[in-house]
């Protein structure tokens, strides 16, 4: 599938196409898990059954893997809210030809995304994507692609054994932040109980991610000298700022 991405000149900036963007997060799952209040295992749960369109059979436990990938799409905004295709098409967020290639899409994306984490180890267990159209009409995937932050990832060696024992899965995403978060009393929409975060929680996040990306790259990930960063991107970015002067001029 196509993306916007048209340079990657530094580590931390990604210079990309400007789309007209799909007004939905395009949720695809693979298994009954998660502690947000759109998750699968939230709402499950809870009793729903029919969730985003999609009917969940009974006696389900939490981590248990879905027979097929479901497709479990929300708005955008200041709460993103569950919506089923049909509301889709009444909100005018998409047409039916439209969803029909953005399901079809997400899905093939996801599958060839477990392909590979299963080459590393790990499981691809949900993910969050956005597409929108560029001036030709073509739909592009956009923004960032099974990284920690719009994907649960969990570790296949150990999987099948805490499973059996209704453990929680090794996770290398911002799960556990999540978990922590509602254990200072933190609730989502709610600024003021932002909790004070904590070093320790930093670096233990920090390390998550780093670790997840040598799983996933087969490359070690090398911290930037202290104080580097600015400078090095300014540097980095110096033809963008060049070639945006003589376009003004």
């Amino acid at each position: 599938m196509p993306t916007q991405v048209l340079d990657i000149p530094d580590p931390n900036v990604t210079v990309a196409k400007r789309l007209k963007m799909v007004p939905i997060e395009i949720v695809v799952r693979g298994y009954l898990t998660g502690s947000s209040k759109t998750s699968a295992w939230m709402n499950y749960n809870a009793g729903v059954r029919d969730f985003c369109g999609v009917r969940l059979p009974d006696g389900m436990v939490k981590n248990q893997p879905f027979k097929n990938a479901i497709l479990t799409p929300t708005t955008k905004g200041e709460d993103d809210e569950l919506i089923d295709p049909p509301g889709i098409f009444a909100a005018k967020l998409a047409t039916v030809a439209q969803w029909e290639e953005i399901a079809d899409k997400a899905l093939q994306l996801f599958a060839r995304g477990q392909e590979l984490a299963a080459k590393r180890g790990l499981i691809l267990v949900d993910t969050k994507y956005e597409m929108g159209y560029d001036e030709d009409g073509t739909l592009m995937i956009a923004d960032e692609v099974h990284t920690p932050d719009s994907s649960r990832y969990w570790i296949a060696e150990t999987y099948e054994k805490r499973f059996a024992g209704a453990q929680e899965p090794e996770s290398l995403d911002k799960e556990f932040f999540r978990l922590w978060l509602r254990e200072q009393g933190f609730e989502y929409g709610d600024k003021t109980t932002w909790p004070k975060i904590t070093d320790e929680v930093r670096l233990s996040l920090s390390a998550k991610y780093i670790d997840l990306y040598e799983r996933i790259t087969g490359q070690k990930f090398t911290l930037p000298p202290v104080g580097s960063t600015a400078a090095r991107i300014e540097k980095n970015l110096e033809k963008y700022r060049i070639e945006e002067l003589a376009i003004k001029n």
